[in-house]
């Protein structure tokens, strides 16, 4: 079954390749310059097919079953975005087409873990106004507002960010305002974030309409600049989450403000380059949906990194990674110290998501060390080993809902190869991930586990 399904996605490569490459011989071929449609008016089309298998579940069992994901899944989204530009705004709409098939016994059984991280088939994930503030507050900034269904990457993505390996895509409905002079930039945003829904049994792939809730509010502060030098950047950011049960979901009641700050050197050949955000979490919130107590929280996540560039052939880029974030350090202290990620992105620092997604910005202390290669133009290479432990051994491992006297949980070994066939209109990546069993996994009667994938991506 695994390898008629790798056949059938070297084909499909191979069939978009032919088709595509006649066009792209001078610059990428688009669809809206196919059409011919006027200036004001522009339509692209992403589609990615993605096979992806999971050997050695790594976490809990439940009821007798596996846990989230399974074997193996063929997931797909189809994004597409039509926006038009008029004098004085712009309107703009996306729908997105998130589905899972392949799925066989170890996932269909399991299916009930399953959640819209995956699957969220026909559903407008934007919808929005755009309209833009020139010389607002002081001459020469330049700034933009926009209203409606929207989605948001902030700073570094860790606490809010549209999803990219992710098969959906977090989607909010308010305003968001962005400002910008010289160096320095200021937004604000308050929005309702969308509850992504599906009819029945996920893997059927029923279409439900998404919503949203006045019950739960999302909003942020966000400033950065140049610091030190033009070659080191700053910035600050706060943000506030106020949810609570609505008839139709159940949730932690968190009333969340996160803050803090990042300073960064972007990469260049022959020099040092560095990055350090620190991030502080208080307020209230239940340690599970089904949980009637409301604690005081009070959690914290660090990262930091350190990276060269070597100005050699391949533009190796070496970089040294540490991630700290809280747990729960008493269970029956009415706090709880569990670092909550909000809407942020996981894949760039703890490897792929969807069926997989082992570890989160929650009871965790992991090292690592990344190496980035270029051996050509169109070819990127990356490798990654990292140490993962708990921070709290009173806390479970988040994501696999394992709990043991142990905490080191295991070590993951990462390769990644991104290749460009045909710049800005066909990429094809792969990837694999194994983690070795540590105390914590061996104590809880796992094994070793192995993540494969393989991808194709189209845009249009």
């Amino acid at each position: 079954m695994k390898i008629n399904t790798y056949l059938k996605a070297g084909a499909v490569a191979i069939l978009a390749l032919n088709s595509l490459a006649t066009y792209a011989l001078t610059r990428p071929w688009k669809l809206e310059d196919a059409m011919d449609m006027p200036d004001w008016l522009h339509l692209s089309v992403v589609h990615r097919t993605r096979y992806e298998s999971l050997d050695g579940q790594y976490r809990a069992s439940t009821n007798g079953l596996p846990g989230n994901g399974g074997d193996q899944a063929l997931v797909l989204r189809t994004l597409i975005h039509a926006r038009t530009d008029l004098n004085y705004f712009t309107i703009g709409a996306e729908m997105q087409d998130s589905r899972i098939e392949l799925a066989d016994s170890g996932t269909a059984t399991s299916s009930s873990k399953l959640t819209t991280t995956i699957a969220n088939p026909l559903e407008l994930l934007q919808a929005y106004i755009e309209a833009p503030l020139d010389n607002l507050l002081i001459e020469g900034s330049h700034s933009v507002i926009r209203g409606g269904r929207i989605t948001m990457d902030v700073g570094s993505r860790r606490l809010v960010a549209r999803n990219r390996f992710r098969n959906t895509i977090n989607g909010f409905t308010g305003l968001d305002w962005q400002w910008h002079l010289a160096n320095k930039t200021f937004r604000a945003f308050y929005t309702l974030p969308v509850q992504r829904r599906v009819a029945g049994n996920i893997l059927n792939n029923h279409a439900r309409f998404d919503s949203e809730d006045s019950a739960v509010r999302f909003w942020g502060l966000y400033y950065s600049q140049t610091v030190f030098s033009t070659a080191v950047k700053g910035e600050a950011f706060l943000f506030g989450l106020n949810e609570n049960d609505s008839k139709d979901r159940a949730t932690k009641n968190r009333d969340l403000y996160t803050f803090g700050f990042r300073l960064w050197r972007s990469p260049l050949a022959g020099q040092f380059d560095y990055q350090l955000e620190t991030v502080y979490q208080l307020g209230k919130s239940r340690v599970s949906t089904t949980s009637t107590t409301s604690l005081n929280h009070w959690a914290y996540f660090h990262h930091t990194e350190l990276g060269y560039s070597f100005n050699a052939p391949g533009t190796p880029r070496l970089i040294a990674q540490l991630d700290y974030a809280s747990g729960d350090d008493n269970p029956n202290d009415n706090q709880n110290n569990r670092f909550d990620t909000l809407y942020g992105a996981r894949r760039f620092d703890f490897g792929p998501t969807s069926t997989y997604g082992a570890f989160a910005r929650s009871n965790l202390i992991s090292p690592g060390l990344r190496l980035k290669l270029k051996p050509l133009s169109s070819l990127k290479t990356m490798f990654v080993l990292r140490g993962f432990w708990r921070e709290s051994t009173a806390d479970s491992w988040a994501t696999a809902g394992i709990n043991g006297s142990q905490s080191y949980i295991g070590t993951q070994l990462e390769a990644r190869l991104r290749w460009q066939a045909i710049p800005k209109n066909l990429s094809v990546e792969g990837g694999v991930v194994h983690l070795f069993a540590g105390d914590l996994m061996t104590q809880a009667g796992k094994d070793d586990s192995t993540f494969v994938y393989t991808q194709i991506t189209i845009s249009l």
